[in-house]
């Protein structure tokens, strides 16, 4: 019993830092810089340009070249003079030369430090370097909160974690991330094969994709009717996919509302807009998913959706689907709900 006791006591010394424990020594919040964003590059020699940052009235930035993002974040603990804390870092970028060398070392690390986490939002920095979107500080923080923010409410990019871009790329092969360029505005999305970047679509294929995805955010369409103009705002949107020998069929689901028009429309020209609507966003569809094929990338994942409905068959699918989806034909079928009409 007292040899019980005596262990209970020094478990408890031990946790509460007493003794020779090898615990910290807490720290006051004023003594910590508490680190929002982070920025990783591809250096010379095959080392890593990595630059932080923190959010408030600080605006402090930091930025160091290491061979190991590890190396890189503890470098910086001597560049301030309080103690840096990656435990807030919840946005990341990539700069476009490392997403072309591959980011699998990146999300890795961040699933593993025990300050970072997997729920970090993730941006590609197209044509431009990570560092250098990072250099306004306070201003490079807010710009993503942001769009973080404008994201949850449907009106931005979908953006996307570093779990669901690692999680992605073990289960498809392939993601997509939101891309900004060096001022932070969205310009689409990156699509990555493997760990590596294949290629970025403009904004009209990113809003394919988001239709294959099932994931459509705002959107606002003009359209011409008997000389009138009438626009629609997409509200969201719903798809499925069949695959029928070597056609994937593509069922798509899209809510919109005219939010402009010169007159009110009779229920011919109703028709008539819904009809070009349909084919207007069919046709998204198709040049992002040929854009896919041309990539040889299914980051929406139409083999697990269609392997899904056939099981029996989805390991034979799932094996070669890497041969077989760069040749698949593709047939879109979209059904638009139009709401409004009336001035």
């Amino acid at each position: 019993m007292k040899k019980r006791l005596l262990i209970i006591i020094l478990s408890l010394l031990a946790l509460s830092g007493c003794g020779s424990g090898t615990l910290p020594q807490a720290r006051e919040m004023g003594d910590m810089a508490l680190l929002r964003t982070m920025g990783v590059d591809a250096g010379e020699d095959g080392f890593l340009t990595v630059t932080v940052s923190a959010g408030g009235e600080e605006g402090l930035v930091l930025s160091a070249q290491q061979p190991s993002l590890s190396a890189a974040c503890l470098a910086m603990q001597g560049q301030s003079d309080r103690y840096v804390f990656y435990g807030y870092v919840d946005q990341l970028l990539v700069g476009e030369s490392l997403a072309k060398l591959g980011i699998d070392g990146v999300l890795r690390y961040f699933a593993q430090d025990v300050e970072l986490g997997l729920n970090t939002r993730l941006w590609m920095v197209q044509n431009a370097g990570a560092g250098a979107a990072l250099e306004g500080g306070q201003e490079a923080d807010s710009r993503l909160e942001t769009l973080r923010a404008d994201s949850l409410m449907g009106v931005a990019l979908t953006t996307r974690t570093a779990g669901e871009v690692l999680s992605d790329l073990l289960e498809e092969g392939s993601a997509y991330v939101p891309a900004l360029d060096g001022d932070l505005r969205e310009t689409g999305y990156a699509v990555f094969k493997g760990d590596r970047l294949a290629g970025c679509l403009d904004r009209e294929l990113s809003r394919g994709l988001e239709l294959l995805a099932g994931a459509a955010t705002a959107d606002v369409l003009q359209f011409d009717l008997n000389g009138g103009k009438v626009v629609v705002r997409m509200s969201g949107a719903k798809s499925g996919f069949t695959l029928v020998d070597h056609t994937i069929h593509i069922s798509c689901e899209v809510e919109a509302k005219i939010a402009e028009s010169d007159r009110e429309l009779s229920r011919e020209e109703l028709e008539e807009l819904r009809r070009q609507l349909e084919q207007r966003e069919e046709a998204r569809i198709l040049d992002a998913l040929e854009q896919l094929q041309e990539w040889n990338a299914d980051c929406v994942g139409i083999c697990r959706r269609t392997g899904m409905k056939r099981p029996r068959g989805w390991a034979e699918q799932r094996e070669n689907w890497e041969t077989v989806f760069p040749l698949l034909t593709a047939e879109a079928q979209v059904q638009a709900k139009l709401e409004g009409g009336v001035l």
